[in-house]
């Protein structure tokens, strides 16, 4: 690509942004001018792209960036209803050419820094709490995490069992799904049936997610009254 192509992008978005440059990301993500366009081609840094454009860099461009992604997750998480996998992070980027790569996030840290950062930056703002109540369990149950294997790794399942023909569902976690059925079928009157298992590496925080997310339709204890639309919103996960 064409330096000068570049550099009257630089201005184009830079006067349609109140005069200020954009940062290497949300210039890339709002023009479709990647890094690998211009790195080790036409300039060693961005800030010397911004240079030879006529702007100064922004000593803050990391901050401004920081925010822009934390906002760009905020409004995934509203538009799921919950804190996405990464699947659905890759997904929304190639639907939507403004939204950050699974890498961007990446550069902010895991997912429980990630999610720190999340509700830090709700709390200094209004009109945000239903992100936090999203967010905040999963901070409490990374405490809690129990399996483990030789390399750390945590792993366990989420699972789903309906009593009978009742529309009652028992959500629940357990390492070892045969088992755990077997345990719960000689307790009920009626036969069980398996319904679906997510397999996770945070079995106590995907359970509590479940659970507050159908707390309305609790019955006791870890049954719920559920409808077929929850029953398949259950269902379409794979692995969170």
């Amino acid at each position: 690509m064409e330096k000068q192509t570049i550099i009257n992008e630089i201005k184009r978005t830079s006067e349609e942004n109140g005069g200020e440059p954009l940062g290497l990301m949300r210039f890339a993500h709002e023009t479709g001018i990647q890094k690998s366009d211009w790195f080790g081609k036409h300039w060693a840094r961005w800030g010397d792209a911004l240079i030879e454009a006529g702007f100064k860099p922004n000593k803050l461009q990391g901050a401004f960036e920081d925010e822009y992604i934390i906002k760009k997750l905020i409004e995934l998480i509203r538009e799921l209803g919950k804190y996405p996998v990464s699947g659905e992070i890759r997904l929304k980027s190639k639907k939507d050419s403004t939204f950050p790569t699974h890498n961007v996030f990446q550069r902010l840290g895991n997912k429980a820094a990630l999610v720190k950062k999340v509700i830090a930056y709700c709390k200094e703002k209004d009109g945000y709490d239903d992100i936090i109540a999203i967010c905040e369990p999963i901070t409490s149950s990374s405490k809690s995490r129990t399996s483990s294997t030789k390399g750390g790794q945590i792993n366990g399942y989420v699972y789903m069992i309906k009593h009978g023909k009742r529309r009652e569902y028992k959500i629940g976690r357990t390492n070892n799904p045969i088992r755990r059925e077997g345990e719960i079928g000689t307790e009920l009157p009626e036969r069980i049936t398996p319904i679906h298992y997510i397999g996770t590496d945070d079995p106590a925080g995907i359970e509590h997610y479940w659970h507050n997310r159908f707390k309305d339709r609790r019955k006791n204890g870890e049954w719920f009254e559920l409808s077929n639309e929850d029953v398949q919103s259950f269902k379409r996960r794979k692995y969170m």
